[in-house]
């Protein structure tokens, strides 16, 4: 596959899941063009609902689909999505406990130009605190379609993160995608990088630089992060003594929070994050924003070097 978007990807997969099932239907809130639930909408349009921008209504009426024995696809930007959705996602999808799947796009700051009103950051933490929630980051456009369609089967709500910008192939068509399940991407004995999404990547070419200067490091894509792996992360806090986290979203409540709260119950080791440190995002385009926040692999390879000083 070439590189693309996740919420391309999430596009393509909709389509062809149509097909495939007619209990599928799709909702979104005036933003199908951008979050590429047009491409439902061309192939299946009596299966497809446009509620305006109106989000709280969007979930309130995928309940009620999901009461009749559809599975609907619920999209928009992911502010909107897990901002002002958050009450009824709570109260109407999570405590009951209805198949409904939220797939948010636009998440983080690879939103770019759109700026800090636009860029969520604290999407993932909103959203693993509810209970019933299952939360989900592809790492690229393959693990993006895999496990939308694994999705599908799922019964109960999920959420999934979904960005704008295109972003490398790191998986073939083989891979195989499961709720739940981490994937060791590179391994190695002195330190872990758990990473998910965009920065999955970045981890992967750190862990390149970094063994050119002698460090061996395992790279995990951690794709689920509730219910997060929580036996992959103990076996690697073990193994490596030293982890390393990395997202595209606040350091407070997200992979690093996750990573760290499984590590200080179970084995108790060194975790560093590396993600949005408290502050707003900003208007910019993407690579310069990465790089503004400290998102590369350049500095991916100086948190785990502090982070090893230290084992």
């Amino acid at each position: 596959m070439n590189n693309l978007s996740t919420r391309e990807a999430y596009g393509q997969a909709l389509a062809e899941l149509g097909d495939l099932r007619d209990d599928i239907v799709v909702l979104d809130a005036d933003l199908s063009k951008s979050t590429k639930t047009v491409e439902f909408a061309k192939k299946f349009p009596t299966r497809f609902f446009n509620m305006g921008i109106a989000e709280q209504n969007l979930i309130g009426a995928a309940c009620g689909l999901s009461t009749t024995g559809k599975i609907p696809f619920v999209s928009t930007f992911a502010v909107f999505a897990t901002g002002r959705g958050f009450e009824i996602i709570r109260n109407s999808v999570c405590y009951p406990n209805l198949n409904v799947k939220i797939c948010a796009t636009h998440a983080g700051i690879t939103v770019g130009e759109d700026g800090a009103s636009h860029q969520s950051i604290e999407d993932i933490s909103i959203m693993r605190s509810i209970p019933n929630m299952t939360v989900l980051v592809p790492a690229d456009g393959v693990e993006a379609k895999k496990m939308i369609f694994e999705v599908a089967k799922y019964k109960g709500p999920v959420y999934v993160r979904l960005g704008r910008s295109s972003v490398p192939t790191t998986f073939n068509d083989d891979y195989d995608f499961q709720i739940g399940k981490g994937v060791i991407l590179r391994e190695g004995i002195d330190a872990t990088i758990i990473a998910c999404g965009i920065m999955v990547d970045e981890a992967v070419k750190a862990s390149i630089l970094l063994k050119s200067e002698g460090i061996s490091t395992r790279v995990i894509n951690m794709s689920t992060i509730k219910p997060i792996d929580e036996e992959l992360i103990i076996e690697s806090a073990i193994k490596t003594g030293a982890i390393v986290t990395v997202e595209e979203h606040s350091v407070i409540g997200g992979l690093g929070s996750a990573v760290s709260e499984v590590v200080a119950e179970e084995c108790p080791v060194l975790v560093k994050k590396l993600g949005i440190n408290d502050v707003f995002g900003q208007s910019g385009n993407s690579t310069e924003l990465l790089e503004s926040y400290g998102l590369t692999a350049e500095n991916i390879v100086e948190k785990v070097k502090e982070t090893i000083k230290h084992k």
